[in-house]
């Protein structure tokens, strides 16, 4: 994923909502959002080239999502494991806290940079694994956005489509889905005098700075939408691009994991 906001509203009616766009080269393969058939309870889009996966759910109540983190600076290790392994890892530990652990203080060193979101309907962390070390915290109750920097950093894709999804809080799930369809659908790129400085020279610095990036190598592959409530319903929506943003398909699912008791 390269772009995620949400609302994470632990004490609310509905804990969580999501709309995130994968960026990914075409010619990449991947699986749509469905079931696993080798990992039973993982729910999921799935990169066919590494077995990873850039968001999933878990129907024991576990949700765990991963940017890239881009910093040329960053030096990474030579043939690291594919980030999206990680995913799979989060949602199928025994103790999400202890994995969690262990990984900030030695299993990311392996790692090329990453944001992982990972959490259990009570709480939601953020793990931050980047050139400056690697960290983790608890996420604060309310809107946050990542992008390929860290949790909140002020990207202008990442603050705009932050203050879209805030403009429905509270709003009924159908408004939710068309103004969170809408925000990940814009392809507008940001001003130049707003760019980040990443390393990667102009031209490309606006190409990525839209939230849905088009091209005909690389691009936005894939838009997703959760929402998990508290009576444990959750609900999942993609729609997935080929080569310059050209629509392929849509597919729902609704899945039923463990409510979460009334605070």
């Amino acid at each position: 994923m390269c772009l995620i906001v949400f609302d994470w509203s632990p004490q609310a009616p509905v804990l969580l909502r999501l709309a995130a766009n994968r960026d990914e080269r075409h010619a990449r393969p991947s699986a749509p959002l469905d079931h696993w058939q080798d990992a039973p309870g993982i729910v999921g889009g799935r990169d066919l080239q590494a077995g990873g996966t850039w968001m999933a759910m878990h129907t024991a109540g576990r949700f765990a999502a991963v940017t890239n983190v881009r910093d040329p600076a960053f030096d990474a290790p030579a043939a690291g494991p594919s980030r999206g392994q990680l995913v799979r890892q989060a949602l199928e530990s025994p103790s999400l806290p202890d994995w969690l652990e262990r990984l900030v203080a030695r299993d990311a060193a392996a790692y090329a940079g990453f944001n992982l979101l990972a959490g259990d309907g009570e709480t939601l962390w953020h793990v931050h694994h980047g050139r400056h070390g690697t960290h983790w915290q608890g996420v604060a109750p309310g809107l946050h956005g990542v992008s390929n920097a860290t949790l909140d950093t002020p990207w202008p894709k990442l603050v705009h489509s932050r203050q879209r999804l805030g403009e429905v809080r509270g709003a009924s799930r159908q408004t939710f889905q068309h103004a969170a369809w809408a925000l990940l659908a814009d392809d507008r790129p940001a001003a130049d005098a707003q760019l980040p400085d990443t390393g990667i020279g102009l031209e490309r610095e606006r190409l990525l700075s839209a939230p849905f990036i088009v091209g005909s190598d690389y691009g936005t592959r894939a838009s997703t939408l959760l929402e998990w409530r508290a009576d444990g319903e959750v609900t999942l929506a993609e729609r997935r691009f080929g080569p310059e943003g050209v629509f392929e398909a849509e597919n729902r699912l609704t899945l039923e994991v463990p409510a979460r008791p009334p605070h």
